[in-house]
């Protein structure tokens, strides 16, 4: 008896394929305004003179864990927008505008995947909402920063980005140092899940450096993508599975280890995550502590990360979703923008005594 060979040996385990709009049929429908592109080249040009020390002033990457409604990204931005004002003499501040997020196993996984909530992945939407979001934001002079994730999204959002994450699990990845060597805008690594710091400093002379890989176009033809390389990328210290890594004699470690691999020796600190025992209520201690270096001299110590939101908290995604609660976090925890803005207002309080 012959066995029968079957004739499909791909796809095995594919249970849909949905086309997806290219990049420049959203990009169609939600084009560039001037007012955006202004914000993003000015605020582009700012961030790289804070990093090359022309600027003085500290970067802070401050905002929602992640955006799961657009109407509530639009009135944490209006807000943000007073503050930036309030605090811009010593911190340029850009909103965090984070779409996708890495799951250790399971759980929702940003707008962009799933815009609904409901595990229906309907990523056209999450796309269009993305877009139409950034667009809002920056319409309104509002710098935006996001996680970079996903290596095709770039194409669909990155002209409305000011600054760009790699995260700690994915810091190791060569699929993402070489999307980072691209992209056009600063782009900070974090340290590794395990705390790590080798990782990340890896991965910013990798990502320094011209490389060669597969993506797609505008259209959304694949092709072979070349770059120039990103000079513009700095380490993220966001603690780790031993704990923090924000105490000075860490901060001047991990600006020796970057010295000496060639690469740029500014630090951001991430006030949340292993920073603060992933305890959001603690992230104004750790930014105290952080202002305090770079009072004292540490001038490596460049920007600084906070989590916030409109309302305090987390929540988990209930069942019905009109018991959602408005303003309050669906992932991490976040402080409110009450506590946000009193903390920023010491942090800025405590700079410009600084240089008295």
């Amino acid at each position: 008896m012959h066995n029968t060979i079957p004739s499909q040996t791909s796809d095995l385990r594919i249970a849909h394929i949905q086309p997806l709009a290219s990049p420049a049929a959203l990009i169609e429908k939600y084009p560039l305004h001037p007012d955006s592109a202004r914000t993003v080249v000015e605020s582009r040009q700012v961030v790289e003179d804070i990093l090359t020390g022309k600027d003085s002033r500290m970067l802070g990457i401050v905002g929602p864990c992640s955006i799961h409604d657009v109407q509530l990204g639009l009135d944490y931005a209006r807000a943000f927008q007073e503050l930036r004002q309030a605090v811009e003499g010593e911190i340029y501040l850009v909103m965090r505008v984070y779409f996708e997020k890495p799951r250790t196993r399971l759980g929702w996984r940003g707008l962009i995947l799933d815009p609904h909530l409901n595990g229906s992945m309907d990523i056209q939407e999450g796309l269009s909402r993305a877009r139409y979001l950034l667009g809002e934001i920056t319409r309104m002079g509002i710098p935006a920063g996001s996680e970079m994730l996903d290596p095709i999204v770039p194409q669909y959002i990155d002209d409305l980005l000011t600054w760009g994450a790699i995260g700690a699990r994915t810091t190791e990845s060569q699929t993402h140092r070489e999307m980072a060597s691209g992209l056009s805008m600063p782009i900070g690594f974090k340290n590794g899940t395990d705390g790590n710091i080798e990782t990340a400093v890896n991965a910013l002379a990798s990502s320094g450096h011209p490389h060669s890989f597969i993506g797609i176009d505008t259209q959304g033809n694949t092709c072979v993508l070349t770059t120039k390389g990103n000079t513009m990328g700095h380490l993220i210290l966001r603690g780790g599975n031993n704990g923090p890594n924000y105490y000075r004699e860490q901060v001047e470690r991990s600006a020796i280890m970057l010295r000496k691999a060639g690469v740029n020796d500014k630090i951001m600190v991430d006030c949340s995550h292993a920073n603060s025992g992933k305890d959001h209520t603690r992230q104004g201690m750790v930014l105290e502590d952080v202002i305090r270096q770079r009072v004292s001299g540490m001038n490596e110590i460049f920007g600084f990360m906070l989590e916030s939101n409109i309302h305090e908290g987390q929540q988990s995604i209930p069942e019905i979703l009109d018991q959602l609660r408005y303003g309050v976090s669906i992932t991490d925890g976040c402080i409110s923008l009450d506590e946000t803005r009193s903390i920023l207002l010491k942090a800025t309080d405590a700079l410009r005594g600084g240089k008295s």
